[in-house]
């Protein structure tokens, strides 16, 4: 299961009914934040989720209403008396922002490990999830990522009992070791089926339409995207800032052939979303406006 949470929707600044834009994912015990503008721990807050487990803070750029909260959420995990390291990735610099950004929260009781995204697409494993960075086109670096969590193949018991493997070890098997056995090794694909379809959310904010969101959002079970303007002559300032339309992403959403997606980052002269939502339906028929706190528990197939 992939249980995802987008805390807040808005952009350029938090509105008393809007949060800043960030997404909150849990997966098999991790925690994985994206973007940590002004706000997000009292977002975090709201939905009833504590700062002090997240594993991974992942940054798409360094602008303030996608960074400027960092400080605050580090502080309030120390106060929670978290001791175990923390994961901050985003585009090269990462590490001096964050030291500048430290000078109000100097003192903690963990450490920060900074990993540096170098290449236009990057993967980053976590055991039986990855998370994917893909560039895109913002007047700054910045970058969208997809959180992948794979599914091995079914275990095949006849396999396993044609090879005369003791039952004890089928567990280590599908876990994914390998086992040596009086001499001889079994690896996990000898007793495993093809591997079953995964679980796949991608997200992407502050960016004009690319080739890359739509190859990397391709297939994914829920395509999060910026949707700055919903009023269709402001098409032009998107461009203009560098940013998208509703029915832009709507277009990308439909190219990338995802199963859902929802709306987000929007401007702060936008103030009903849904107003807009029948026209960019009749592009992408299963696009939802996103609201602030919605969430949405993603789970693998049925065999």
């Amino acid at each position: 299961m992939l249980e995802i949470c987008l805390l807040g929707t808005g952009g350029m600044m938090p509105l008393p009914y809007r949060w800043l834009t960030s997404l909150m994912a849990r997966v098999h015990g991790k925690s994985i934040l994206i973007d940590c503008g002004e706000g997000t721990q009292i977002a975090m807050k709201e939905k009833g989720w504590s700062p002090k487990p997240i594993d991974v803070i992942c940054f798409t750029h360094y602008h303030a209403d996608h960074i400027s909260g960092l400080p605050g959420m580090l502080l309030t995990m120390g106060n929670a008396e978290r001791t175990e390291p923390l994961l901050l990735v985003g585009p090269k610099g990462l590490s001096r922002v964050v030291g500048a950004l430290r000078v109000i929260a100097p003192e903690l009781p963990f450490e920060i490990e900074c990993m540096e995204i170098t290449e236009p697409e990057q993967s980053f494993a976590f055991g039986d999830f990855r998370i994917e960075a893909f560039r895109v086109n913002h007047n700054v670096v910045c970058y969208g990522y997809s959180i992948a969590v794979d599914r091995i193949g079914k275990f095949q018991v006849d396999k396993a009992m044609g090879l005369g493997i003791d039952r004890r070890y089928w567990n280590r098997l599908q876990k994914g070791e390998t086992i040596e056995l009086d001499g001889k090794v079994y690896t996990p694909d000898m007793v495993l089926g093809e591997a079953r379809k995964g679980l796949k959310v991608t997200y992407c904010t502050d960016t004009r339409p690319t080739e890359g969101i739509v190859r990397n959002a391709a297939g994914a079970d829920l395509f999060i995207c910026e949707g700055m303007y919903g009023e269709p002559e402001k098409k032009e300032k998107a461009k203009e800032n560098k940013h998208m339309t509703f029915y832009e992403a709507a277009e990308l959403a439909k190219r990338a052939g995802v199963a859902k997606m929802w709306l987000t980052h929007y401007s702060p002269s936008l103030v009903r979303a849904e107003d807009y939502m029948r026209d960019v339906k009749k592009i992408f028929p299963r696009a939802e406006a996103g609201k602030d706190g919605k969430s949405v528990d993603l789970m693998f197939e049925e065999d």
